[in-house]
This record gives C-alpha cells, structure tokens and sequence, in this order.
C-alpha cells in the first residue's frame, strides 16, 4: 500500500515538474502579444525590448513575467533621444491570471526594475520629450479602450534598482541627476485609500546654468506616506531623511491639481546639536561624527506652502541658524571655535525670480585667527545681483589641525582677504567691469601644495592680489619647486567671467626665473607593475589622454631665464614671448644660446584638432653641429650625416607636421619643410660614418679626410618621411665634386656623387702612357666618374661607373691622337707647295699632279697611323688602369 501511494505521488510529482516547465512555452506568445499591446496602445514612440520570457519557478507559486532590455526612443522633434531604458522588468502574478480569455486584463500582485535610466528634456520652446501619450483620436472608443487593457494593478509591491534619472531644461539651464535610486515600496493599491511604507537612497546632483550646487549629496528617506488615490493627496506621516547625514523630518502634504501640484510642507532638524551642520558634510570628509564634541545649536527650519504650475512656485522660508557653537574632533589638536552662520533663502510672492538668499553672518576661529563674510544674492533667474564681502586671517597649518582634511601633504601658509565685491550678472556676460565694484586684496605667504601629477611639492613663498573693478592684478608671485624658481607678476581680466559664466580667461603676465628644470613640472611616468595582466597594462594605456591647451585660456606670457633644462639639453639666456588662445600656443621671438651659438625660433603648436599640429621657423647662428645635430633628434633625423662633421652651422629651418597626441613629440612621417645652411670652420672625420668609409676604400683618387667644406652652402627640403639634398659642388684639390640625392627618416640614402677627375689621379702608369703618345699632356686630360651611395647609413652599398670613365677616356685620346696628326701631315704639304712655287707651266702642272697624289698618299697613311697609335696608346691604358700585361711582355 505505501509502494503505491508513493508511487502516484512519484507520478503526480513528475506530472507537476512537466507541467511547470511547459507552461511557460505555452503561454509565452500570449504573454509577449500582451506586452507589446499594453506599450504601443499607450505612446507614440519607438519602442523595442530583446525578449519577454516566463517563468513558474522564480517567485513559485506566483508566476513571473520578465521582459529584458526595454526601450523608448523619441520621435520628433527629438529624434532618437533615448526618454526609457530599463535592463529588466519583473512582472509578479497570479499563476490563474495566465489561463483568463483574451480581452480580460491580467491583475499584477508586485513589479520590479534594475538598471534603468529616464532622460527627461525640455527644449527651448518650452517642449517636452515625455508627452508621448496617444492622443485621444489616435486611440479606440473609451469603451472599447477600457475593455483592451492587457494588465490591472492590484498591487501589494513594487522596487526599483538602481535607477538613473536625468533632468534638463534647456531654457533655464536647470540641469539634475538622481543617481543609484532605489526605491521601494509596501501596499494594498486595489484600496482607494492606503498608507504606503516606503524607503528610498539616491545622489543628487544640481546644476544651474551652468553653476554646479550640488555634487553627489546623499539623499535617505524611510517614510509611510498617506496615499488617497481618488483625491490625489499624498500626506507624510512616519518619516526620517537624511541629507548626507544631516537628519530632517517633514510633515504636510502634496496634492495633484491636473499637470500642478499643490503642496503644504514644513521640514526641521529632530534636534538643534551642531552636530547637524557637521552632518551635511559628506561622509568622505567629515568622518566618524559620533565622538565629536560640539557645543552650540544648528537648526534647519522650512515651510513651502502654495501651488507648483509653469507660471508659479510656491511661497517658501528656509533659515539655517546657528549662534557660538563649536566643534573638537577628538584625534585632533585644535578646535573651531565662535562658530555662526545665519542664512536664510526666501520667497515671499510665488515668483521664481524673487527668490534672494541672505548670508547675513558666517564667522568661525582658529586660534587666534578669525574669518568672517556675508553676501546676498536676488534677482537669480532674470539678472542676479550679488554683492559680497571677506575679511580675516586662516592659517592653513591649523586647518588639517581642527578638521579632518584628507591630503598627501599637510597645508601650511597664511592666508589673508580684505576684499568686497557688488556685481550683476548680466554685467559679467558682457564684460561689462565698469560696472562692477570689486575692491580688496588677498595675500598667501608660506604656501606649499602637493599633489597627483606633481613630482614635487611647489612652495610659494609670497603671492599678492588687489581687486579692482576692470580687472586683477596679480602684483607678486614667487615660488620653487625642485630646483626650479619663478617670478610671476600681470594681470587676469574677464575673471569673473570664468569663475561664473564658464568664459575665457584672459591674462597678460611676465615670468622671470634664475633656473627652470622643465622636468619639475611634469608627472613621473608611472611604471606598470609586473603584476598587472595583459588585459590591466591595455586599459591604462588607453586610459591615457591626450594633451590638450585649455580652451578657455587667452593669455600672453613674457617670459626669460638665466638658465632651461630640458631633458639634456641646457639652454642659457632664454627669452620670448607665449600666447596662448584658441587651443593653440604661438612661440614669438624665442632665443637661447645652445651648443655654443644662438638658436631662434617662430611657430605655433595647436590641439584644435583631432591630431595636435606645429609649424616652427628656426634660425641657428653658429651653432655647433656635432651637439646639435646629434642631441636634438629631429635634426638627427633631417641630417644625419652631420655628425661626421666638425664644426659651426649657420642654417634657417622652416618645418610644420603632426604631433604625437600624448607625447607632444613630431610625428616625422608628416614633417614638411626645409633646411639652409652654412658650414663654418669645418673638417670631416670619416670614422664617423660607415658611409663614407665605404666610399673612401672605394676611390683610391680622394682622400674623405682632406675634403674641404669650409664654407659650404646647402639647401634641403623634407616632405613624406623622405629628405631630398639640392646637388651642390665641392672641390677636393683640382677635382670637381657634385652631390645630390635623398635620404629617409628610417636612415635609408640614396645618393649620387659625380667626380671631375683628371687623368693624373689614376697612377703614374696611365700618366707614363698618356705622355708616351707623342707628347700629350695628362694634366690637360679629366673623366667624370660617378658614384652612387644606397643601402641605409649602418649598411651603404657603393658603386662606381670606373669601366665606362676609362673607355671615355680611350675615345678622347684617339681624337686628340687623329686632330694631331692630321695637323702634321696639313702641315707638310704646305711646305713642299711652298718649295715648289716659281717653275714652269709643265713642270708646275707635273708636279702638281705628282705633289697631289703624294699629298693623299701622304694624309692616308698619316690619319691610319695616327689611329693606330691612338688604339694601341687606348689598349695600353686600359691595360695599365686594370693592371694587365699584354700577352708580349709576359
């Protein structure tokens, strides 16, 4: 009996495992059809999710709905805007609601999010992107629609994960985002009336045009709100907030009145302890402050009461308070003492732009030091008015002693301010400063700062500023940092501009320094540990940024120094002039003396563009050529033979490219430019250069060592990774030297040499055998012989055409031979008519005839003998060049 009562269980067990598993397949397509029928029956938007699945296990008994990547994507006017995402949707039912006919709405118990994100825009025209509600025509007949709903609430709970929401409001420029919300929330929704038990966290962030307010405040409430659904009224009753972790409590309520809200709501803090102003700190900064002493109140205290629309806000009174309190962190040396602030933010008649704020008073001290201000602001959305005033003394050394500031180093320096300011904004916008009253001054002695990306602590010994309606005079800055000092003095116009409306910062300044080590003012590189994996060392690679000149810079920097050292380079007596506008620094009339001579320099580097860019105009004025062209690499790269070379440079370079985005250094595939130089005092050390090496044992007429380059002028120009040489001509004793050619940046040469080189180079046996033929003269007899220079500089390949020279030579030698002898026999005939002259007709025209055919006779034999002597002279010579031995004499 037990065997069988535990074998039909077995079977209706296995019978319910099937069926859970198969249901979802069955019902799947309903589910899905009614999904895409509650979305697209309800908005005029792109809508799209990646699937919508169904499952009898995740929340069994009940069923779950899952409906995975949703999105809603706007249509015009704004195109595309993503308005919804949500990673997941979880839809929580009934398992009968699944087997309801079609038209009968599925009742939802509970619905869940994670990972989502709403954008709401409004655009200028006061337009927003959430209205994407189906118009009423666009819809069926209101009985029909009320029969087509897909789903019912009938909720008993819902939460949300990990929300991100986003506000802007192009029109004023009112910018909020409510970061990590989650959010949840307990109650019977099928009642009219329900006390919903809520709990919420999120980071708000608050920006309006385009000044930042708040930055990540963490926002907590725990509260049960009174919901009356058909009088849409929303009262507070338990509740507990947090701003950061400063608590407050609210009481009233919140009425929806059509598309405004009419709200009656007062907030305070629980308690009156310091400890609350201390709370609105974050966490990050202010520390553990259950162990802090305090004495003195702070008290928040609010009422908001009236209605929210598009034409009005609520009459509102805030007051923030707080009169001689103090505050000691236990760990700590000091305290902050005489503590008061009273602030109040008020509205008195419903419209935004009567809002003012008033610091009446913010005082506090420090020892002996004591700091005080005061400021109001009104007119803050159509031209706000702010006029302000600082007076006091804080050293900074005493700060890290009373609070607990995080820093690498501690502070230290004496800061003081005198200083008032009255100004509007709209003055601002328009750099309007006559209209602005700003007096005073700040001074910072004894300062040091040390942080991220410096490689050393900057200490600023003195720094002075006075105010004054049209701008800031920056009287005296100096400071050292390594082993570097500088002198800074000028003016910044257009400041307030910059602190308040985002503009350019203009400045006019001249810098002053005895030695500037560019080193200490640039990051260490850091090293990747040996640790990190592949996949860690690419990401901090690509992590990296590119250099960019700020854009909200326009400033003009006069600057000279004793001494620069940049890497290994020392320059002395530098001076010049920087602008800097535009993303882009103009060099003008930069000079140095380096390498035992002057260098100057024009141009201009911008990071306007995708690839960073420089054209620079450089004037070197005996300048040694070993230091300079073999320390400066792009120099080694436009001339590398120079370093053979001993000497002074006289040269102009004009050159643009691209530069390496991160390392600011030429790019020398894209240089671009030109080269022309002078040589002076110069003398050439062949164990320098393979190339010249190879030549060298390749000519045995030239000796490389005794080239004379005194002098020299050449002109290069560069243009795709590729130098071209214009040929110029030197002289090696009574020999003619023509070169030309190209080189590459990648040390590839490709070189043409052409040589004049008389006959009386090519050995006393070709001499012996040039005088033998009658008398020439070898002194009087050249060849060219070219030589032709490829491979790259660590591996030349030289050839000469010497073979084809000597057969030039050969036919030269036969024509002078044949002019020669054909001059003598000329020479000849004439004398024998000469001899003749005077006798008889006969014997005239006898020995005419007989002395013409003697003169054919006679210049035949000469021109034939004169061609045999040449060739036999040419045979010998070749035969002495390449030092053979006619088959006769062996």
């Amino acid at each position: 009996m037990i065997k069988k009562i535990l074998k039909w269980a077995g079977i209706i067990l296995l019978i319910l495992i099937i069926a859970l598993v198969s249901v979802p397949f069955l019902f799947k397509d309903k589910i899905k059809s009614m999904v895409t029928k509650a979305i697209n029956e309800q908005v005029d938007a792109t809508v799209a999710f990646e699937d919508v699945s169904l499952s009898l296990f995740k929340n069994f008994p009940m069923a779950n709905v899952s409906v995975d990547k949703l999105s809603i994507i706007n249509k015009a006017p704004f195109e595309g805007d993503t308005l919804v995402y949500m990673g997941n949707i979880d839809l929580t039912m009934s398992v009968k609601e699944l087997f309801k006919g079609e038209g009968e709405p599925m009742n939802l118990e509970s619905l869940s999010t994670k990972d989502g994100i709403i954008n709401i825009l409004i655009n200028k025209d006061g337009v927003g992107n959430f209205d994407i509600a189906l118009k009423s025509d666009e819809k069926d007949t209101p009985g029909d629609d009320s029969e087509s709903k897909p789903f019912a609430l009938n909720m008993q709970n819902y939460k949300i994960e990990n929300l991100r929401f986003k506000y802007f409001d192009e029109g004023s420029k009112i910018k909020m985002v409510i970061d990590s919300l989650n959010h949840e929330g307990k109650g019977n929704f099928a009642a009219s009336k329900l006390d919903l038990d809520t709990k919420t966290s999120a980071k708000l962030s608050l920006d309006m045009d385009n000044t930042n307010y708040m930055r990540d405040v963490v926002l907590k409430l725990d509260a049960v709100l009174g919901i009356d659904l058909e009088n849409s009224i929303y009262t507070f009753k338990e509740n507990k907030a947090f701003i950061n972790q400063l608590p407050l409590e609210f009481d009233g309520s919140v009425a929806l009145k059509g598309e405004r809200q009419q709200i009656d709501l007062t907030f305070k803090t629980p308690t009156s302890s310091f400890k609350n102003f201390l709370g609105l700190v974050p966490e990050a900064y202010s520390g553990n402050l259950s162990s802090v002493q305090t004495e003195g109140d702070f008290t928040i205290d609010g009422k908001v009461k009236g209605l929210n629309g598009e034409n009005s806000i609520p009459t509102f009174n805030v007051a923030i308070a707080s009169n001689n309190a103090s505050f000691k962190y236990p760990d700590l040396p000091k305290s902050v003492e005489n503590i008061v602030i009273d602030t109040k933010i008020i509205n008195e008649t419903g419209v935004l732009n009567d809002t003012y704020v008033n610091l009446d008073k913010l005082s506090f001290r420090i020892d002996q030091d004591v700091f005080n201000a005061k400021a109001t602001v009104r007119n803050i959305v159509d031209n706000a008015l702010v006029n302000a005033d600082l007076n006091g003394t804080i050293n900074l050394a005493n700060v890290g002693k009373a609070y607990p500031v995080q820093l690498d180093t501690p502070l230290s320096g004496i800061l003081k301010a005198n200083l008032s300011t009255k100004f509007d904004m709209q003055s601002v916008e328009k750099s309007e400063y006559e209209k602005m009253q700003n007096n005073g001054s700040m001074s910072l002695s004894g300062f040091t700062y040390s942080g991220e990306g410096l490689p050393n602590p900057i200490n600023i010994s003195q720094a002075s500023i006075q105010f004054n309606p049209s701008r800031i005079t920056l009287s005296e800055f100096k400071a050292k940092t390594g082993k570097s000092d500088i002198v800074v003095s000028g003016t910044l116009d257009n400041f307030y501009g910059f602190i308040f409306k985002d503009q350019t910062l203009k400045g006019n300044f001249d810098m002053n320094s005895n030695q500037l080590m560019v080193a200490d003012f640039m990051a260490p590189e850091s090293a990747t540990p040996a640790a990190k994996t592949e996949g860690e060392a690419k990401t901090e690679t690509s992590s990296s940024e590119a250099v960019k000149i700020p854009a909200f810079l326009d400033c003009t920097i006069t600057a000279k120094a004793n001494t620069v050292v940049y890497d290994n380079l020392n320059l002395k007596n530098v001076s010049g002039k920087m602008v800097i506008k535009d993303e882009a620094v103009a060099l003008q009339n930069i000079s140095t003396d380096i390498f035992g001579g002057k260098i100057g320099f024009n141009g201009n580097v911008s990071t306007k563009a995708a690839k960073p860019t420089f054209k620079m105009d450089l004037s070197l004025n005996a300048v040694d050529i070993t230091q300079s062209f073999t320390q400066l690499d792009m120099l080694k790269s436009i001339a590398p033979i120079a370093n053979v070379i001993s000497g002074k440079i006289n040269s102009t370079i004009n050159l643009s490219g691209n530069l390496d985005s991160k390392e600011m250094t030429p790019d020398l595939n894209s240089l671009n430019g030109d080269l022309l130089g002078q040589l002076l005092n110069t003398s050439v050390n062949k164990e320098n250069s393979k190339m010249l090496t190879a030549l060298d044992s390749n000519l045995s007429f030239i000796d490389i060592d005794k080239l004379n380059i005194n002098n020299l002028k050449t002109y290069l120009s560069f243009e795709n990774g590729k130098v071209n040489i214009k040929p110029f001509n030197i002289k090696y004793q009574d020999i003619d030297v023509q070169i030309g050619g190209q080189h590459g940046f990648d040390q590839s040469i490709n070189y043409n040499i052409a040589f004049n080189v008389p006959a009386k180079y090519l050995g006393s046996d070709v001499n012996k055998l040039i005088s033998s033929l009658n008398g020439t003269d070898a002194s009087k007899i050249s060849i060219p012989v070219n030589a032709v220079v490829s491979g790259s500089f660590n591996n030349p390949k030289v050839s000469t055409d010497l073979s084809k020279a000597v057969g030039n030579l050969t036919n030269q030698l036969i024509d002078q031979q044949k002019d020669k002898l054909k001059q003598q026999g000329e020479d000849k005939v004439k004398d024998a008519l000469n001899n003749l002259l005077g006798g008889n007709k006969k014997e005239e025209e006898k020995t005419d005839t007989s002395a013409t055919s003697k003169e054919n006779t006679t210049n035949t034999q000469t021109q034939q003998t004169a061609e045999d002597k040449a060739k036999d002279a040419g045979k010998e010579l070749i035969n002495g060049l390449f030092k053979k031995k006619d088959k006769k004499e062996e």
